[in-house]
């Protein structure tokens, strides 16, 4: 490479490490939190379900009507953002599900639940494709595997953190005030949210152009790259939101999405109950032994995300960890059910699921364009969503209707395994990057 070529280059990477130092760690800090206050009802179902009378398929109609308010709110949030910026959507977002989340402590019906668990989600349902939304602002289609690898990251972690947290503070807090353990665990889990919100309006940058932490040439090498990227885009996306969906490569997008929710919702809501099952004994040990798959995921995040933008191919970035997290959960459900397999298993599924993701998201974004990128974005993800509320409401029926784990993780694979042969042969590539 030439010297002059060398040199921008290095300066653009520069720009850019920037970027990803100023606003990715306290992005996935508030992904994490969420993902806490999200699913800690796999941990509060160990103790909660004989409170609030809760059967297994109640429980899964419970975890998955989160995504019902999810969905209701993805788009509107997402056109807002467009409109009045980050920092005041962000602020509203953070603090209704913080606050949302603590008030779940107070039900005392399996009703009452639900109706808190889909206030949840309307309360949270902005803030994914919201970021998503705003990297696009921030960084060219060439850095943003790297980025959305780097913000997915906080999934991984939360569960490094959020298994043993969460069985810790059942543990240590069950009958402390009168409260029970679960209890405990939705308010000293929840309100963080509500303070993140707080400081994200005053630290957080609408644009570029906002940022007094870059200087003028940094800026304007920004602005340079995203017109530069607008401009190779204007032949191959969809400016219009009803082009977009006119498209069928939208909704197999769309397929994807929903097979990949339904793979991580049923993944976290059911992965204590999984490791119970298989002889790990109470929900501090559970909470440890819990953490062990996420820290293989959150490897593979950075992995396959650095390594698809390097070579700028996204199909096979994101097909093949779909199919390595659809033969884990195969092999989860034909072998013994003990400790030790069960977290192997676990781990590979972790790995294939949460490796998947960062490269899917950026197809969307490199799709789209425009108006339409803010509500296809959305869309794609609300509808998508949709596998978040399906599945575990299928799973939790049919382990009602068998006592058996092993045909919802034979449903999880099989949703898996047709998502990615629909990427690999029916969606062109030129559509993925």
């Amino acid at each position: 490479m030439h010297p002059t070529a060398l040199a921008a280059a290095a300066q653009t990477e520069s720009v850019y490490r920037r970027v990803r130092w100023r606003l990715l760690p306290f992005l996935m800090l508030c992904y994490v939190v969420a993902f806490l206050d999200r699913n800690n009802i796999g941990f509060a179902k160990l103790a909660f379900t004989e409170d609030l009378s809760i059967s297994e398929a109640g429980y899964g109609f419970a975890a998955g009507i989160f995504y019902i308010g999810y969905i209701l709110s993805e788009i509107p949030s997402n056109l807002m953002l467009a409109r009045i910026g980050a920092r005041k959507t962000l602020l509203r977002i953070l603090v209704l599900w913080g606050l949302t989340a603590a008030a779940t402590a107070l039900v005392t019906t399996g009703t009452q639940f639900n109706v808190m668990r889909f206030l949840l989600g309307a309360a949270e349902g902005g803030f994914f494709p919201g970021v998503l939304l705003y990297l696009t602002y921030w960084v060219p289609s060439s850095q943003r595997a790297r980025m959305t690898a780097l913000f997915m990251l906080a999934v991984p972690v939360s569960g490094i953190i959020g298994s043993p947290l969460s069985g810790s503070i059942m543990h240590v807090f069950d009958g402390v005030g009168g409260w029970k353990s679960w209890q405990w665990l939705f308010v000293i889990e929840g309100l963080p949210a509500a303070l993140l919100g707080v400081v994200a309006y005053f630290y957080l940058q609408d644009s570029p152009e906002d940022a007094k932490w870059l200087t003028p040439d940094e800026k304007a090498a920004i602005a340079r790259d995203l017109r530069a990227e607008q401009e190779n885009k204007r032949s191959t996306s969809h400016h219009s939101f009803g082009a977009a969906l006119r498209d069928r490569n939208f909704y197999l997008l769309t397929f994807m999405a929903f097979a990949l929710f339904s793979a991580s919702s049923g993944f976290f809501f059911w992965l204590p109950t999984i490791l119970n099952t298989a002889g790990v004994g109470n929900a501090l040990q559970i909470g440890l032994v819990g953490s062990i798959p996420f820290i293989g995921a959150a490897i593979a995040q950075v992995v396959v995300g650095r390594h698809s933008d390097k070579v700028m191919e996204r199909r096979w970035h994101t097909a093949g960890p779909a199919l390595v997290a659809a033969g884990g959960f195969i092999l989860l459900a034909i072998g013994p059910s003990n400790p030790v397999y069960s977290v192997a298993m676990l781990t590979v599924v972790a790995i294939g699921c949460f490796g998947a993701m960062p490269t899917f998201w950026t197809i969307p974004a490199a799709y789209l364009s425009g108006t339409a990128a803010a509500g296809g974005i959305a869309l794609i993800s609300s509808l998508g969503a949709l596998g978040g509320f399906v599945s575990p409401f299928i799973i939790g029926w049919i382990i009602s209707r068998t006592g058996s784990m092993v045909y919802s993780q034979v449903y999880l694979a099989a949703l898996l395994a047709i998502s990615a042969w629909i990427l690999l042969f029916l969606i062109p590539r030129r559509a993925t990057v």
